[in-house]
């Protein structure tokens, strides 16, 4: 048995729970308070899941803000904007309170590369004030040295992994950058983070689900998120080549034999359309056309922004 922090939250007339490593939303089989709590990770697995799209809500279940656009690494597949113009300091602080206050139930702070944002600590305790649980997707290059630092203010922290190795993984991060990964991921465990490894399933390593998840289990990871290829930013170039399709990703996902206690997800196409991103020019983007591209709504100027259609308006 694993406890850790979880969020709880009533979305329409539906009882919530969001857990921050796998990005997963959960109804719960018992009455549970709002807010941020302790529960034990076994327990909520055993839950039924629910999609944004089964919830009557005009409130993301959770978001992923990407307040920097800069990166150590240059992947090929990055689905980000790299001709954003970054907000300040300041806005990036007033855009955290915005989130911290909206009520969604959790909040993914990732990039470009998070762990280049000096004031990152800072971001997450205001996060960390609201009732949503507060997570981190990063590279792992950094994490090793800032790992005790990030501790206290974050849920989770989710680190990306293109392959089980380093000859895999640098092919499409560069070099040394599993070895800074897999350091930084242990770095985290020691530190008392729960780490959720994620990989991007494309056609050159969709078979390697296997080896990942085993990764994960070795690295003392609670599990993997799968993610379907995006073919957006820097990623429009491979879709041609690299994008597997949904029902493939599935069926490479299903042969996996996962170690006891690991969890694993596929985020499909399917699952990622209509997404909430707030990027770094601080407006707010929902992925659209089946998660393959990406539209800018409106500046995040308040937690009204953030408003998705109702189903029935969708249609209309």
């Amino acid at each position: 048995m694993t406890v850790r922090t979880f969020s709880c939250a009533v979305l329409g007339s539906t009882s919530l729970v969001h857990d921050p490593a796998t990005g997963l939303t959960h109804t719960p089989a018992r009455r549970l308070p709002s807010g941020r709590l302790l529960l034990d990770d076994t327990e909520v697995a055993a839950w039924p899941l629910i999609a944004q799209r089964q919830v009557r809500t005009r409130l993301p279940l959770n978001i992923c803000w990407s307040p920097v656009v800069r990166c150590n690494l240059a992947c090929p597949q990055c689905l980000d904007d790299k001709t954003l113009t970054e907000a300040d300091a300041p806005d990036r602080r007033r855009i955290a309170g915005i989130l911290a206050d909206c009520g969604t139930l959790g909040n993914d702070i990732s990039g470009g590369e998070p762990l280049l944002l000096r004031d990152l600590p800072h971001l997450l305790e205001v996060l960390r004030n609201g009732p949503s649980t507060v997570s981190c997707t990063t590279n792992g290059w950094h994490l090793e040295r800032r790992a005790t630092e990030l501790a206290p203010v974050l849920d989770a922290v989710r680190i990306s992994f293109d392959g089980p190795d380093a000859a895999s993984h640098d092919r499409w991060r560069g070099a040394g950058s599993f070895e800074r990964a897999a350091s930084g991921a242990r770095a985290a465990v020691a530190a008392g983070l729960p780490v959720q490894l994620q990989a991007v399933l494309m056609r050159s390593t969709v078979r390697r689900a296997q080896s990942v998840v085993d990764l994960a289990a070795d690295l003392g990871a609670i599990g993997v998120t799968f993610l379907q290829m995006l073919p957006i930013g820097d990623g429009a170039h491979l879709a041609k080549t690299e994008m597997a399709s949904d029902a493939d990703a599935r069926h490479h996902v299903g042969l996996v034999q996962v170690p006891p206690g690991t969890r694993i997800r596929l985020r499909t196409r399917e699952l990622a359309d209509g997404f909430t991103v707030v990027r770094a020019d601080g407006q707010v983007y929902r992925n659209v056309h089946g998660a393959t591209g990406i539209q800018p709504t409106r500046p995040l100027l308040t937690a009204a922004d953030l408003r998705l259609p109702l189903p029935q308006e969708a249609r209309t």
